[in-house]
């Protein structure tokens, strides 16, 4: 019998992002710099959701947009664009969308946000949500009653969890791994939150918290066990020059889970979503840059290196023959309403 749950649900808060690339230094008190690059596009929660999107799975969104230009513009993205069921989500008359300025600078960027605290909470939006073959959450503070549901009705969480500003890295936190299949933490916040002091060590905690435990290290690749079958992965990043970090780390989820649901081998699972994030970081911003089939096509078909054909070898039988049409990427003046297309 056909499975006719979505393949993701998300939910979480959304922004809209302009990215500044280019930029020769920090901007100083009373300084103007003129940037090289730029770009905009949804952001926050929906990076997790282009970037599963991209991949075929049937994804479904619960978010707030505001009813200014910056919610118009995103929500036309995401569902005319990218194909994404907002039939959770909610335009919500004078609220302002949350607004991401983020200046990239080499391998990094710093981010200055405005916004407020939307009208309707995780659970409001998530009271009618369906069965979900897999969930993609940021665990926080707060406890959300639609997680425990969730899990409870066999939906498969897969969380990451954002810096803690007050760098206290509570430990009711790591409780809530109970109801995760899997977690994937950077390596700084694993670290932080398992009170360890190697990437290692943390993978080494953290496995014993979830099923699934993953640990990224930007440049140095990712590491992940899977307990569920005993199987143990060590992987190196892809050599790229980075234009924007920006939702990096939500392409590798959302990569991992497409992996996870294909039913790949860790090894691939990982190799896989460690491409889709480098291949992210050529482009602006975070949802937009997203790879999809059709990025990952291109770049297999580009890839003479003896090396790397070797370790992305289980790309040719991956990749479907449909890859559907090329991305489209952060424009810099996103097109006025109605006219996306």
């Amino acid at each position: 019998m056909d499975d006719d749950r979505p393949d993701v649900l998300l939910t979480g808060l959304l922004f809209y992002d302009l990215v500044l690339t280019g930029l020769g230094g920090p901007p100083t008190p009373g300084e103007e710099l003129w940037t090289k690059g730029m770009g905009s596009s949804p952001g926050g929660i929906a990076n997790l959701a282009v970037a599963a999107a991209r991949f075929g799975l049937r994804t479904s969104l619960a978010t707030v947009f505001g009813d200014d230009f910056y919610g118009v513009y995103c929500r036309d993205v995401l569902a005319r664009q990218e194909g994404i069921d907002l039939s959770l989500s909610h335009t919500a008359d004078g609220w302002s969308t949350p607004v991401t300025v983020s200046l990239a600078h080499g391998d990094d960027r710093a981010l200055v946000t405005h916004g407020q605290e939307p009208p309707y909470s995780q659970d409001e939006l998530m009271r009618e949500a369906p069965d979900a073959r897999t969930a993609l959450v940021h665990l926080e503070a707060e406890p959300r009653a639609w997680l425990a549901k969730a899990a409870a009705n066999g939906t498969r969480i897969y969380a990451d969890v954002g810096w803690d500003p007050t760098r206290t890295w509570s430990a009711d936190l790591l409780g809530r791994l109970s109801l995760c299949h899997a977690f994937l933490p950077n390596e700084a916040e694993a670290m932080a939150y398992t009170r360890t002091d190697s990437a290692a060590a943390a993978l080494g905690a953290l496995a014993e918290l979830v099923p699934v435990a993953v640990v990224t290290r930007g440049r140095d690749g990712a590491s992940a066990v899977d307990q569920t079958t005993g199987e143990h992965a060590d992987v190196p990043a892809l050599d790229t020059e980075v234009l924007d970090a920006t939702g990096a780390g939500d392409v590798f989820g959302a990569s991992f889970v497409a992996g996870s649901l294909a039913g790949w081998p860790l090894e691939e699972r990982l190799r896989f979503a460690v491409l889709a994030a480098g291949l992210s970081v050529r482009h602006h911003g975070g949802a937009l840059a997203a790879p999809g089939w059709y990025g990952i096509d291109r770049w297999w078909r580009s890839v003479t290196d003896p090396e790397l054909r070797r370790a992305y070898g289980f790309l040719a039988d991956r990749v479907p023959r449909d890859t559907g049409t090329p991305v489209r990427y952060a424009p810099v003046t996103p097109p006025a309403p109605g006219r996306l297309h």
